[in-house]
C-alpha cells in the first residue's frame, strides 16, 4: 500500500491523499505538479520517472489514512 505522504518534497506544498496534483517515483518520493514538471518529472533523489499518484477516498481513506511524515525539508 502507498504511504500518500502529505506534502511536496521540494516546496513543501500541501498533498492531501484524496486530491489530485501529487507525483511519486518508485520509491515514493512525493512531489506536486508544479515541482514535477520543473524537474521535468524525473525524482532528483533517485533518477526515477515521475508519475501521476492515485488518490485514496472514501472508506479506504478512513481506513487507511495517508502518512503524517512531512519530507519536506526547510
Amino acid at each position: 500500500m502507498l504511504e500518500m505522504r502529505p506534502d511536496c518534497e521540494r516546496c513543501g506544498t500541501d498533498l492531501p491523499a484524496d486530491a489530485h496534483g501529487a507525483f511519486i517515483c518508485s520509491f515514493e518520493c512525493t512531489f506536486c505538479a508544479e515541482c514535477a514538471d520543473a524537474l521535468d518529472e524525473r525524482c532528483p533523489n533517485c533518477g526515477g520517472e515521475l508519475v501521476d499518484r492515485p488518490t485514496r477516498t472514501g472508506e479506504r481513506l478512513k481506513r487507511n489514512p495517508g502518512s503524517n511524515e512531512r519530507r519536506y525539508r526547510r
